[in-house]
């Protein structure tokens, strides 16, 4: 009897692949419908008041829709936002998918993004008043949540950030990583960037892979995964 041939390793696996072409068409789109696209896409507080004052103009605010928790994840607000996630989400990602499979990897990136987009409507919405109201793009939440993934299921592989060319092994780059962006969400250092969304979408992804081991009080079925 012949073995069959092993699973090819793909750089471009089909989910990985899908949200690379859907954030980079939504990007062009943004090119010439940014504000549309904003306005009914883009993740807005509750509770916002319909009509704020800014520099001495009255302007209309977008309200929130259910389905922004997911849109969200699709708009970026620039080239560099979105080359940053979509090249960790592909480099992550791949080893991702291969090793649980197209489906799993499709599940845990989306409620990563819902998860990271509930925290972030909870920061955002809390206290909103006056002309502090802003909405949450980017998918960052989903990328957090592989960048955890990727730290528990190969943790001695070694990363290399790109701001800082020193090899270090996963699980010690998520550990630091998450530690900055509690201390600067805490802060409100480096204003303008989502870090609760950010350790919202890792605390979700750990959240799913702790009920695929079957660790938490809900069981699945069948246990997912076994490391």
């Amino acid at each position: 009897m012949i073995d069959p041939e092993p699973p090819r390793f793909l750089l471009f696996p089909p989910v990985i692949r899908f949200l690379l072409i859907a954030n980079v068409v939504i990007f062009l789109l943004q090119l010439v419908a940014f504000e549309t696209l904003l306005v009914h896409f883009a993740l807005w507080p509750v509770g916002t008041p319909e009509v704020i004052e800014q520099n001495g103009e009255f302007v209309w605010v977008p309200s929130f829709q259910l389905w922004q928790l997911l849109s969200y994840g699709f708009l970026h607000g620039g080239l560099l936002h979105l080359f940053l996630n979509l090249f960790a989400m592909w480099m992550l990602g791949v080893q991702l998918e291969h090793a649980w499979g197209s489906r799993l990897f499709a599940i845990y990136y989306l409620v990563c993004v819902l998860g990271a987009g509930l925290i972030q409507l909870f920061v955002a919405s809390y206290g909103v008043t006056g002309n502090e109201i802003y909405p949450t793009i980017g998918a960052s939440g989903g990328v957090f949540g592989i960048l955890l993934a990727f730290g528990m299921m190969f943790p001695n592989q070694r990363l290399v950030f790109l701001l800082i060319p020193v090899p270090i092994r996963a699980k010690y780059f998520v550990i630091a990583y998450g530690a900055f962006e509690l201390l600067a969400g805490i802060t409100g250092t480096t204003a303008g960037v989502a870090h609760f969304a950010h350790l919202g979408g890792m605390f979700f992804g750990l959240l799913l892979i702790q009920y695929w081991r079957g660790r938490l009080p809900i069981k699945p079925r069948n246990r997912v995964f076994w490391w």
